[in-house]
């Protein structure tokens, strides 16, 4: 009897320090990630000349520097209400009105610093908390995988935007 307490003991610490593990590198892997979108997503933003930020290929489009702004306010949106807990948005309303290349970089580049920090801090036994969504109650983890998701939703238009210009657009940076 004194085995088997000894050995259910040592197989709940194993899976509760193998959850731990994987829920940690979980958000290495999220924020190596984020990273390399950033900066994707940034060299996709310095392809397009200034000129062209107000480029859409129909009338009912967003704009090129519409979609950098909607993802930089996602992004913020994101992390601020579900990672940071009530944080503040790093894309004020006001940022959504900018057309000027060199300003729509310094939102894009202001957001995902935030993002980042959000996932840098962000405590590893949170990942299941579930939260109230639009769509649905979610898990933390989802919002993180839905910050990738919607950014890489968002810039593979870009792309289309760039090609439609004639701009080869940067090799793929994947994880």
């Amino acid at each position: 009897m004194k085995h088997a307490i000894v050995l259910f003991a040592s197989i709940c610490i194993f899976k509760s320090v193998s959850a731990q593990s994987a829920d940690s590198l979980f958000l290495r892997t999220a924020f190596i990630k984020l990273e390399r979108a950033r900066d994707y997503t940034l060299s996709v933003a310095r392809l397009m000349p200034a000129e062209k930020y107000g480029f859409k290929p129909s009338h009912d489009q967003m704009t090129f520097a519409g979609q950098l702004l909607h993802l930089s306010a996602n992004l913020g949106w994101l992390s601020s209400s579900y990672l940071k807990n009530n944080g503040t948005n790093p894309v004020a309303k006001d940022d959504m009105t900018l057309n000027q290349k060199d300003a729509v970089i310094a939102v894009v580049e202001k957001s995902y610093r935030y993002a980042l920090d959000a996932l840098k801090t962000f405590h590893p036994d949170g990942l299941g908390d579930s939260v109230s969504f639009f769509a649905g109650p979610m898990q933390k983890m989802q919002i993180i995988n839905l910050m990738n998701d919607h950014q890489s939703h968002h810039r593979g238009q870009m792309i289309v935007y760039l090609r439609l210009n004639g701009i080869a657009p940067p090799a793929y940076v994947g994880w």
